[in-house]
């Protein structure tokens, strides 16, 4: 059967993660789980809390009918109510369950809002590095990615964000903590970003959307918080989910939540509501539904990835090999060393990924993310694993 071009070129490009996730199956396999140190998908493995299983045993037991049916496209009035709450709290603002839109995971969020708002040939900006699959939501829907340089620790640089603004970006995404490098954008640079829009605006006549991807929120280190957007732009959608914070990411459950202020919000919502629909996706998950309503606030224990960042910091610093600290979700953004053998190349990321692959670590090329010559590291693996990899670290290092 005849694949389209673009889909066979988007393919081509986007299988690096999932892989290095399989090439990892095969590899344990062949020497055993504890002989191959797999830091490639961000695949929490933390177990959800008590709660959700309780809540679940609930629903299988309840004679309710009617479980398994149609709701309205945005989703369960409970379960919107409930996310309003968090919504509400996370933002500093008001939030009212009409401005929530249940979705099938934040990227299913993603993609309602990207058919709500973009036209063929718009642009959607981005800081670099960034989440590898927003180029392939944005062509999804006829427009294209915009990488736009960020500085040496990672923040937002306000000049190259003015520079690359054009009069066909629709859409600016902020994804923070940031996913690969776990930098946390300030409140100094959300009120710096919105300054850079206003004047895009005032410039041009058209206001960008700026769409916050926040799945990682809730896991932040060293006493940080992650700082509300609303506040500062009026045209701003919050996409989310519960992959990560309840590690839930196979029951494909979050929301999009539209500022208030949004200029025509109720028409913005409709929009999402109708892209919903239209997309395939029709409504969230059911049960799902039912379950977050009940378990979105429960504590969950993040000091093991505290502890887990802090043990492969140390085992790359044993190695020799530079990292971006994270300030929040679940990787070690890292830096090709430079070669000590000259057969190597430097500052090829797939190269010394593949390298790697020799002394069965598994990490992702940074140029999927937007910045070539660093790599990736998820560390929510179990802390042996990262223990017994330090002297693999060391030999990859010794022998690049």
């Amino acid at each position: 059967m005849p694949v389209a071009p673009s889909i066979k070129e988007s393919m081509a490009s986007s299988s690096f993660i999932r892989k290095m996730f399989e090439e990892g199956i095969q590899l344990k396999a062949q020497y055993g789980a504890d002989n191959v140190y797999d830091f490639s998908i961000g695949n929490p493995d933390l177990e959800p809390p008590a709660k959700v299983h309780a809540v679940l045993a609930e629903i299988a037991a309840s004679p309710e009918k009617g479980l398994h049916a149609y709701m309205p496209n945005p989703g369960y009035k409970e379960t919107r109510e409930a996310m309003a709450k968090k919504t509400s709290a996370e933002q500093g603002v008001p939030v009212d369950f009409s401005h929530i839109v249940m979705a099938v995971g934040a990227a299913g969020a993603m993609n309602s809002v990207f058919k709500a708002v973009l036209s063929p040939g718009d642009e959607v900006a981005v800081p670099a590095p960034f989440f590898a699959e927003y180029t392939h939501y944005a062509r999804n829907h006829g427009a294209s990615l915009k990488q736009i340089p960020t500085k040496e620790d990672f923040s937002l640089d306000f000049d190259a964000i003015a520079s690359a603004l054009t009069e066909k970006t629709s859409v600016f995404i902020i994804n923070s903590p940031n996913n690969p490098t776990g930098k946390i954008y300030t409140a100094a640079e959300i009120a710096g970003l919105a300054a850079v829009l206003e004047s895009h605006r005032v410039k041009t006549g058209k206001t960008v959307v700026l769409v916050a991807d926040e799945p990682y929120r809730d896991i932040v280190y060293d006493n940080r918080a992650v700082s509300p957007v609303f506040p500062h732009w009026p045209a701003t959608v919050v996409v989310t989910s519960f992959a990560k914070n309840l590690s839930l990411p196979g029951e494909r459950i979050g929301f999009a939540a539209v500022n208030p202020a949004c200029p025509d919000a109720k028409d913005m919502l409709d929009a999402i509501i109708f892209s919903t629909r239209v997309l395939g996706f029709v409504n969230a998950p059911a049960i799902f539904q039912r379950v977050v309503a009940k378990c979105w606030n429960e504590p969950v224990d993040y000091s093991l990835y505290a502890a887990r960042r802090e043990k492969l910091a140390a085992v790359l610093d044993a190695a020799g090999i530079e990292y971006f600290l994270p300030e929040g979700a679940f990787y070690l953004f890292c830096k090709v060393p430079a070669p000590r053998e000259a057969a190597h190349t430097a500052g090829s990321d797939g190269e010394f990924c593949d390298h790697m692959k020799k002394h069965r670590i598994l990490g992702v090329p940074g140029t999927g993310f937007g910045k070539k010559g660093w790599f990736r590291l998820a560390f929510c693996a179990p802390m042996r694993s990262i223990e017994l990899s330090a002297e693999a670290f060391k030999a990859a290092r010794a022998s690049w």
